[in-house]
């Protein structure tokens, strides 16, 4: 995910420090600017309940003698600090500019609390250019990092008469850092859709809320041959996720 600064993303031309609010703590000299920070290639970053998820964070530097030297590390409210698991790959896009990247592995099974889903992750930065010049800050961004998210789906009866009625199941859980598990997730906005056969797409046939236990229940009419899903957009805290198409043939 391209992560924000506590005003707005880093992206392009912008600089970190035009950026910069009180609650961030940054200090440097000369001409040596943050223009870019990456986590995890763009993608949502969301962890299971047990297994180590490997995640890289990229940063771009600028200055016009060039970038000497970065260094990278992860923090999670202050009281989690990580450095780089395999040290930092650094690029030289062109004489100014270079690109830092290294890798992070969280293990979950050493969190205690679900709070962490609440919680802002930092990039901390520290850069020296060419020419002596410098730039450290403890917020070249934040991340949010997201409990996972699994869904299951299963339409039935199989097979079904032509503009009958079918019914999806399901059930929407999320990883419990706390306990080590899945947990289901009620009370949770959940698409159903379906995919004609021969076609690529989806479309969404209706929305229901997940029930106790993170129980799903959608009834529609079998019109053709096709495959149903469920999709969940994610919450604040909660990886979106997406159930596996259940093919239904309609006779």
């Amino acid at each position: 995910m391209r992560i924000r600064s506590m005003a707005a993303v880093l992206t392009g031309a912008l600089t970190l420090s035009a950026l910069l609010t009180p609650a961030t703590h940054a200090a440097g000299y000369g001409d040596t600017t943050i223009t870019d920070v990456v986590v995890d290639g763009g993608a949502e970053l969301a962890l299971g309940p047990t297994a180590p998820k490997t995640f890289k964070v990229s940063v771009t530097a600028r200055d016009d003698s060039g970038i000497k030297e970065m260094k990278l590390r992860v923090t999670l409210s202050g009281y989690v600090y990580r450095s780089s698991d395999r040290g930092l790959t650094c690029t030289a896009k062109t004489a100014t500019t270079s690109t830092c990247t290294g890798s992070w592995t969280v293990d979950t099974s050493n969190v205690s609390s679900n709070d962490a889903a609440d919680d802002h992750w930092y990039v901390e930065t520290n850069v020296t250019a060419k020419d002596g010049d410098w730039f450290d800050t403890d917020r070249a961004g934040t991340f949010t990092v997201r409990r996972l998210a699994r869904l299951t789906a299963d339409a039935g009866p199989e097979p079904v008469g032509r503009n009958a009625s079918l019914t999806v199941t399901g059930r929407l859980s999320r990883a419990d850092w706390a306990t080590g598990t899945y947990a289901g997730y009620a009370s949770q906005p959940v698409q159903l859709q379906f995919r004609r056969q021969g076609t690529s797409t989806y479309t969404t046939v209706k929305t229901v809320k997940t029930g106790s236990g993170g129980a799903l229940r959608a009834t529609t009419r079998a019109g053709a041959d096709g495959s149903y899903r469920f999709v969940f957009a994610g919450t604040t805290t909660t990886g979106s996720a997406t159930a596996p198409g259940d093919h239904v043939d309609v006779r």
